[in-house]
């Protein structure tokens, strides 16, 4: 069974910003491998913590076999991150989905190619009972550490009882919990759950609502647990928000660290604020009022716009902005001019092509 390290593990802890991967395609759909290998790098220069690759920002696509481009992502992130050489940790997060033998091989071959952690979706797997889910978890957990994922179902994902939750957090390689439900109720019940687990000071949770994150971050959740108090916090997120504007994402986690650690409540209530400008920026890349249909594109059209991307191209060539997008996006970079690293993203591109 492979563990992270105790470095990694407190790393984790800590809280990080791990940016979801996107996908540099050509026009004609082939594989842009420099524009791929220079997003990793863009991540790594920007200060993440780490990067998830082969989740959704990636596109799942990339798994048909027509396409077959599962392993080759994973190949390209891992050899950018280790050719950098990095003075710190950087974690190494692979996408892990579908049915229990496909989770499996996938698992496998994350672990082949030195990942640390696999970010297990539940997507997918509507007609099964939780008790098969659990089931699936312990598997993949044998071979690889594990980062649950709580996905909405709007995105493919579905509801999980409190009980789920509180078998799951209890699965030795349960390292951490992305929750991505988009639900405050939802996200309560694994906060709930894991407060009055065993392993409550065991499992990092990082949130995933990209329409929550700052408010997320800024949270602590107090319980009840045999008479005693218990606090659960998210400690970073895992955002596909955050494959871009990373550099300020990485200063906005600062941020958040700085203010809770000091309690300064005028800091506190300026970040709040500021988070309700991520969410409308949020809005404008993930396309919710179009049931998320352009949230690739949308990704991929502020990269383009920055000089990281050539084009927004996807996998399945339906993916889209939706009518109106583009102007929602000039509009938010109009408005919150505060929020986006265009200037660090030039000082790097002039560094990486030199």
């Amino acid at each position: 069974m492979k563990k992270l390290t105790k470095e990694l593990k407190d790393f984790l802890m800590e809280g990080q910003v791990f940016p979801a991967h996107p996908l540099a395609l050509n026009e004609d759909r082939t594989l842009d491998e420099a524009s791929q290998r220079r997003l990793t790098r863009y991540y790594m220069e920007s200060g993440a913590g780490g990067v998830a690759v082969a989740v959704h920002s990636t596109q799942f696509e990339i798994r048909d076999p027509n396409i077959n481009l599962f392993r080759k992502v994973l190949e390209l992130a891992a050899d950018e991150i280790d050719k950098a050489k990095l003075d710190r940790p950087f974690l190494k997060i692979a996408g892990i989905c579908g049915p229990t033998e496909q989770a499996l091989e996938e698992a496998a071959i994350a672990v082949e190619l030195g990942y640390d952690i696999g970010l297990l979706s539940m997507g997918g797997l509507q007609g099964w009972a939780e008790e098969a889910i659990l089931e699936r978890v312990r598997k993949v957990a044998q071979v690889i550490p594990v980062f649950g994922f709580y996905l909405q179902p709007s995105v493919g994902g579905r509801i999980f009882s409190y009980d789920f939750w509180s078998s799951f957090v209890e699965i030795e390689g349960v390292e951490a919990i992305k929750c991505a439900s988009f639900n405050r109720y939802q996200t309560l019940d694994v906060m709930r759950a894991l407060a009055n687990s065993s392993r409550a000071d065991d499992v990092a949770m990082y949130t995933g609502n990209d329409d929550n994150i700052v408010a997320d971050l800024l949270t602590t959740y107090d319980f009840q647990v045999d008479g005693l108090a218990k606090s659960i916090d998210f400690r970073g997120g895992l955002l596909g928000h955050w494959a871009v504007w990373t550099k300020k994402a990485v200063d906005l986690m600062q941020q958040v660290k700085q203010a809770k650690a000091s309690k300064d409540y005028h800091h506190l209530n300026a970040l709040l604020s500021k988070g309700v400008k991520v969410t409308d920026s949020n809005a404008a890349f993930f396309d919710p009022a179009n049931d998320f249909h352009g949230c690739i594109p949308g990704i991929h059209e502020v990269l383009r716009r920055q000089g990281l991307l050539k084009g927004i191209w996807c996998l399945n060539p339906d993916e889209v902005l939706s009518e109106g997008q583009a102007e929602e996006i000039s509009r938010v970079y109009d408005n919150y001019p505060e929020l986006n690293d265009d200037t660090f993203v030039k000082s790097f591109l002039a560094k990486d092509n030199a």
